[in-house]
């Protein structure tokens, strides 16, 4: 064991630093060996994949070694809201607790925080369309005069989808860099610097990549060198880095820009006389292209896109009408930095339109003395073009296959130590399917189960005699298994559907039902979890977004029920890509890929349950194919150590036993 390993298991044991100091904080042996196992990749400069089960306390097991080397760490979480919980909440009562003085900094993406240009700009030029729009926006102008770091997440009144966000923020492809009259006010530079200078900075998976992304371009990085980095919620990486080394435009991106040519028009006289004919021309391209877009399925590759003419045609219609915009762009470059930013933007957009169209053969060229910004471009074979469609737009995405290369590289370059952990790695005992996916050849790696009494806590159901889940019955036959279960704990519970029609039928089957009911897409997701919570019994009906990420206390959530196994969408292009690329390789797609992908978001829904060592609940796994296909077992042997039953007497006897056992919450081990 090294010295810091030794220090580490000291200071979260009975008679440490942090039961000596923090209120109810109780030592647990699985987060001492996690402790230990951390400890010692920081100092050996190592890499270690680590499968901490629900209730290890994982943050706090990381969080002591960081502090206890002295080492710059490098944080990085799933999600902002965990950002914002680790480094506000978390860091500091450890930080306290130790005694340690060492400097921290929290750096998110240059989205999150106030741009003072554009806040000017929108100012100028006012785009409202609701009287709520405005009275927002008047917040924002009175927070913006007091702020100290501009970080958007101090409105709480403000959606993460507010249409406001682009107007007051600014992106890399629209930022003024050291040419903006606020430079020296600018909040991000100040969130960088302060990140220079600290010894642990916490970040998101998305800054993280977008970092990865650039140094793998040649460009500046935004994080600073670290001697450490911790992934928590590392199951999450792969998929995020797919996205960031390939390479997008859609049309939301290219409607900011089109307001943002018209809005530096004001300060140019004459400008608008030119800008406007050709900005209406492009709106009047994306108007026909998604009108040609109709009846295409919701995602999809581009050949299935382009195999219809007009859609084809409209491609090329929004392309001609982007070329005309850059040559008016390209006459008032001089005119502003404005302008100059969004010919930079123009001319992006039309490469990745015209690499998106060719499927990455060949770059056409606008001018004879124009360069294409070249960045994340070298398309390979292996690269997925593909679209997916929203309600009123689209996307159009370039996904590589394999981003395990890149990430190999990265981490081979920064000689740092590199931990990954989440509670779902591992599919069974082996961590192959992850290590694959990230490029670790041999890492070290610790499968730590949850410490909860899950023999006793928790009970799992499976519902007899239900049809195949694919069939037509099947929706009527689970809401019919479910509602004894629901009536015996008395509501409070989540029901996690693989699609969003099976929720839409489970809904109506159950607007009657004695309970509060609560379901995805009648309001934000953080909106119905404070509902579900304060209803005391209510039961809420939610897709993929609400198996991971969701913490919900005591007896307020008492019911898991998850109606089928959660394989990913056959329809989807990357993963068909996917898959097709491991059976040409000789593999097996349903074994190397859909089967462990499908394991992990398993265990994400089930880790909802149990969040205490006090919480009681019931697990309901109803898709049959867990008894009667013999890759169930694969699925079982991966969850915690339930009792089992196919009697749902044994539910009601569950749930009627509630409170024999209750006993003080200890804090125990953090989180």
């Amino acid at each position: 064991m090294s010295r810091l390993a030794a220090a580490s298991r000291e200071a979260l044991s009975a008679g440490g630093a942090l039961a000596s100091q923090l209120d109810g904080f109780a030592p647990r042996e699985a987060q001492l060996r996690l402790t230990e196992a951390i400890a010692d990749a920081f100092d050996a400069r190592d890499t270690l994949l680590a499968e901490a089960g629900t209730g290890t306390g994982k943050t706090f097991a990381y969080l002591v070694p960081t502090l206890l080397s002295g080492m710059k760490t490098i944080i990085s979480t799933g999600t902002r809201a965990l950002q914002d919980q680790l480094y506000h909440r978390d860091l500091p009562r450890v930080r306290k607790a130790l005694g340690v003085g060492h400097k921290s900094a929290l750096l998110k993406g240059r989205a999150n925080y106030l741009c003072k240009y554009r806040l000017e700009k929108t100012r100028g030029e006012p785009r409202f369309t609701t009287r709520e729009q405005i009275g927002q926006f008047q917040r924002i102008v009175a927070w913006a005069g007091r702020t100290q770091f501009g970080d958007m997440a101090e409105l709480d009144s403000l959606a993460d989808d507010s249409p406001l966000l682009p107007m007051v923020t600014s992106t890399t492809d629209n930022c003024l860099g050291s040419e903006c009259p606020f430079w020296e006010e600018c909040f991000v530079v100040q969130a960088r610097q302060r990140a220079q200078a600290a010894d642990v900075v916490v970040v998101n998976h998305h800054l993280l990549l977008a970092d990865l992304a650039l140094k793998q371009e040649g460009f500046g990085e935004i994080l600073p060198g670290a001697q450490a980095f911790v992934i928590d919620e590392a199951h999450q990486l792969p998929e995020l880095a797919a996205n960031f080394f390939g390479e997008s435009f859609g049309m939301r991106p290219l409607q900011e820009l089109l307001r943002d040519c018209l809005g530096e028009c004001r300060d140019v006289p004459g400008a608008l006389a030119s800008m406007q004919p050709a900005v209406r021309a492009v709106e009047q391209a994306l108007r026909e292209l998604r009108a040609a877009m109709e009846g295409l399925p919701v995602r999809g590759t581009r050949g299935r896109a382009l195999g219809k003419r007009e859609v084809e045609a409209g491609f090329d219609n929004l392309f001609e009408a982007l070329v005309e915009l850059r040559d008016v762009l390209e006459s008032l470059k001089e005119a502003s930095p404005g302008f100059d930013s969004c010919l930079a933007r123009n001319v992006d957009v039309v490469s990745r339109l015209e690499r998106w169209m060719e499927g990455g053969q060949r770059v056409f060229e606008i001018g004879e003395d124009e360069e294409f910004d070249e960045r994340r471009t070298e398309p390979k074979d292996s690269d997925v073009y593909w679209y997916e469609l929203s309600q009123r737009g689209f996307r159009c995405q370039r996904t590589p296959l394999d981003v395990s290369g890149p990430l190999r590289e990265h981490r081979e370059k920064s000689r740092a130590a590199w931990v990954f952990t989440s509670a779902t790695l591992a599919v069974g005992e082996s961590f192959d399917h992850l290590s694959l996916r990230l490029g670790l050849d041999d890492p070290h790696t610790l499968l730590q189960p949850s410490p909860f009494d899950w023999a006793h806590q928790a009970l799992c159901y499976f519902p007899a005699d239900l049809p195949e889940p694919n069939s037509r019955g099947y929706g009527t036959a689970l809401v019919a298994a479910l509602l004894p279960v629901l009536h015996a704990s008395e509501g409070r519970a989540f029901v996690l559907f693989a699609s969003h029609r099976a929720l839409r039928e489970a809904a109506e089957s159950l607007r009657d039902a004695p309970w509060p009911l609560f379901v995805q897409g009648e309001a934000p997701r953080a909106t119905l979890l404070q509902r579900f919570r304060e209803s005391g019994n209510g039961v809420l009906l939610g897709t993929a977004s609400f198996r991971e990420g969701v913490d919900v206390v005591g007896d307020a959530l008492s019911v898991v029920a998850i109606d089928k196994l959660p394989f990913a969408a056959p329809d989807d292009p990357v993963f068909e890509a996917r898959l097709d690329a491991i059976r040409r390789s000789g593999g097996n797609p349903f074994r190397d890929e859909q089967l462990p992908q499908a394991v992990i978001a398993l265990k994400q829904g089930v880790g909802r349950l149990i969040r205490s060592e006090t919480d009681r609940g019931v697990l309901v796994l109803a898709d049959p194919r867990l008894s009667g296909k013999s890759y169930g077992k694969v699925f079982l042997d991966s969850l915690p150590p339930f009792a089992r039953t196919r009697d749902v007497r044994d539910v009601e006897a569950f749930f009627a036993m509630a409170g024999e056992d209750a006993r003080e919450e200890p804090v125990a081990g953090g989180r």
